[in-house]
């Protein structure tokens, strides 16, 4: 095996697991022969996940309950995965999301937003990166290895309408995944590596009402993105895969501190 690529036997730690994005990623990786640890606040989901995982690998999925905006919580994790696994290869924070409450509906404007929600859509979003990263990082400077996959967006690149508190968020995972990059580097081992994914447009459980319609044809404002976007297409959620592993495994070894499109073109694309 090509070891520039090998992931089997390697151990990584994901929150939003369960989701549409994640869920394919924590397949994909045992599919590949990684161990996955699951972190999660659903003790449903994860027992759900964790079983459909196992079936493809038996023992290779476990999970914890915890809450990634619980500082306490995330410290009796991760010493509970050194005590079981000894050691964390890689962390990817899929934990985010958007509430109703923060999404401006069609004919409302910043004046109609709701903050407390906006400030809830911020926590999840940045701070459900920064804390779990910020904890389980010690392990990998310990052990004097690891990557880190944070998830941005295409709202931190530019003013998408309707998702101010989203867009603040994932700005904020951006030059968050920059400065950790940088810190880690420099100051623990160079072979840690903080890098961000920045998806395009795929329809899961929390936008699907907002691209399509019941009927199952685009909302008006799934037609302004599939037409600023190069490939005509909404992504898949397998398309991340390939992006995720290249940054988990030593084929990315000199790489850090980058965030990388996977987005049909939509960010290169000026609209003319």
């Amino acid at each position: 095996m090509n070891q520039l690529f090998n992931i089997k036997d390697k151990c990584y730690a994901l929150s939003g697991g369960t989701g549409t994005l994640g869920g394919s990623i924590a397949t994909y990786l045992v599919e590949n022969g990684a161990k996955v640890i699951l972190l999660g606040r659903s003790a449903n989901k994860l027992d759900v996940k964790c079983d459909e995982l196992n079936t493809i690998n038996d023992g290779f999925a476990t999970s914890f309950l915890v809450d990634v905006l619980n500082e306490e919580e995330l410290i009796a994790v991760k010493n509970k995965i050194a005590d079981k696994h000894e050691k964390l290869d890689g962390l990817i924070n899929l934990a985010g999301g958007n509430v109703p409450g923060a999404t401006l509906t069609e004919g409302q404007t910043i004046l109609d937003l709701k903050l407390e929600d906006t400030k809830k859509v911020i926590e999840i979003n940045l701070y459900g990166t920064v804390i779990p990263t910020v904890v389980l990082s010690e392990m990998m400077a310990k052990q004097g290895h690891g990557s880190i996959i944070n998830i941005s967006s295409m709202a931190s690149k530019q003013a998408i309408s309707r998702v101010l508190g989203y867009s603040v968020a994932k700005a904020g995972v951006d030059i968050f995944t920059k400065w950790m990059a940088n810190e880690m580097a420099s100051k623990f081992n160079n072979t840690i590596r903080v890098n961000a994914i920045a998806p395009g447009f795929f329809i899961g459980n929390q936008n699907k009402r907002l691209l399509t319609d019941e009927d199952g044809s685009y909302t008006v404002r799934g037609e302004r993105i599939i037409a600023n976007t190069p490939m005509g297409r909404f992504g898949q959620a397998s398309e991340l895969n390939g992006m995720v592993h290249y940054l988990l495994c030593e084929a990315s070894s000199f790489v850090t501190g980058g965030i990388f499109e996977v987005d049909g073109g939509f960010s290169s694309f000026s609209g003319v």
